[in-house]
């Protein structure tokens, strides 16, 4: 599901980004109208015959989709995807920040002994395998709320990608009616991932594993089978437990990226020769085969070199801001620190306490913004951007740091 601008040069594809952002954020588009009457139930009932082909009886197919209404709010959120629209640096701070450091390191602690067992057995390391825990479901915090079936049956009968949803639909039917997970349990994100570490359906029956000896694979209620089906998943992906996912580097004045990218690998000598050096200013190491050169903010922001592990970070879900976002949240439960280049803006992005605090504020100043979670939605989009026209600041709807100096004032 991704609508990242591949063709374009690192900076330029970070301006049409922003500019992409600043429109959506102005003008957000529509919801999506409901269907005609039938619609929907005429496209499901299209998709009996290809259910039962790939193992769907028609018994399972009646029961899990009889009387489902679609939900097109998931419309929406197909045509929106934060790691594809926001800013690198937003992004970031809102999935990176010391509270989510915090919080893995206690899990970190608190599950050390599965973590050990998983690494022994998959050979990925416990920090990856939490990053991608916090990152997904907040360390089993946040599920998701949206019951799969119905989410997958109106992307699989409405918006773009509907064959790959109608995989997603039956592998979703196949776990139900093989009673891994009960239907009221089944929930999870708008797009069709649920449990801990958020597999799709088609990956559940690939991959998911029974760690903890019940007898059943349970990404919903086991910790262990879900950081072991991680795990897993990243070994099955290419991992290698001998290397890091990469590192931040220093370029030499006037380095010429363009054309360079995660795909576009390289000797680690070639990388030296060109005169890129470790952000310290000491040479790279040699025996770890070959890297990408990363700059997902031109040349001017942070640069990595991104070996075999991204790729397979990359894997778990194809953004590299996502990619970016395990490994630095890895190197930060392990004892690592901010990135040595700060990011290309003068409006640095919030983290999650930050953003809660603006919505308190703005709910001091009169908005209904609905909860004070963090999650900045539409009704905080519009006051943020209330606020700003009041301040005389661009009303992007955007919250950085900017914003929330200018509210902390008031």
């Amino acid at each position: 599901m991704t609508a990242r601008l591949r063709a374009l040069p690192p900076l330029t594809a970070l301006l049409a980004t922003l500019l992409a952002v600043s429109v959506w954020a102005q003008n957000p588009p529509p919801p999506t109208p409901a269907p005609p009457p039938g619609e929907f139930d005429s496209c499901l009932a299209k998709l009996r015959a290809p259910a039962r082909a790939v193992g769907v009886n028609d018994a399972s197919f009646t029961r899990f989709t009889q009387g489902l209404q679609p939900d097109m709010s998931v419309i929406d959120k197909l045509n929106y995807q934060p790691e594809f629209r926001t800013a690198v640096w937003d992004y970031l701070a809102g999935l990176v920040d010391d509270q989510r450091v915090a919080e893995g390191q206690g899990m970190l602690a608190l599950h050390a002994e599965t973590l050990k067992r998983v690494q022994e057995r998959y050979g990925v390391d416990p920090a990856t395998v939490v990053a991608v825990w916090g990152v997904e479901s907040n360390f089993g915090q946040t599920f998701g709320k949206s019951p799969l079936v119905q989410s997958l049956g109106t992307l699989s009968c409405f918006g773009r990608r509907q064959g790959y949803f109608r995989t997603e639909l039956f592998a979703a039917l196949r776990i139900l009616q093989e009673g891994h997970i009960a239907r009221e349990r089944l929930v999870g994100s708008w797009a069709g991932a649920f449990g801990h570490t958020q597999f799709m359906p088609s990956t559940f029956e690939r991959l998911a594993v029974d760690f903890d000896g019940d007898g059943k694979a349970d990404l919903m209620d086991s910790a262990a089978d879900a950081l072991a089906s991680t795990a897993n998943f990243l070994h099955k992906a290419g991992w290698q437990s001998n290397q890091p996912w990469g590192f931040e580097v220093r370029l030499p004045r006037g380095f010429n990226s363009s054309g360079e990218g995660r795909r576009t690998k390289r000797p680690m000598s070639e990388w030296a020769e060109r005169g890129v050096t470790h952000t310290d200013g000491s040479p790279l190491p040699s025996g770890m085969g070959v890297a990408g050169l990363l700059t997902p903010a031109g040349p001017q922001g942070p640069a990595f070199l991104v070996l075999r592990n991204f790729d397979a970070i990359y894997g778990y879900n194809a953004s590299e801001s996502y990619g970016l976002a395990i490994a630095h949240l890895s190197d930060r439960l392990r004892g690592g620190g901010a990135f040595a280049t700060p990011w290309p803006t003068d409006d640095p992005g919030l983290s999650r306490a930050e953003r809660r605090e603006v919505q308190t504020l703005l709910i001091a100043r009169g908005h209904d913004i609905g909860e004070v979670d963090g999650m900045l939605g539409d009704k905080s989009r519009a006051a943020i951007r209330a606020e700003q026209e009041r301040l005389g600041q661009e009303a992007s709807g955007r919250a950085g740091q900017k914003l929330l100096k200018s509210l902390r004032g008031l």
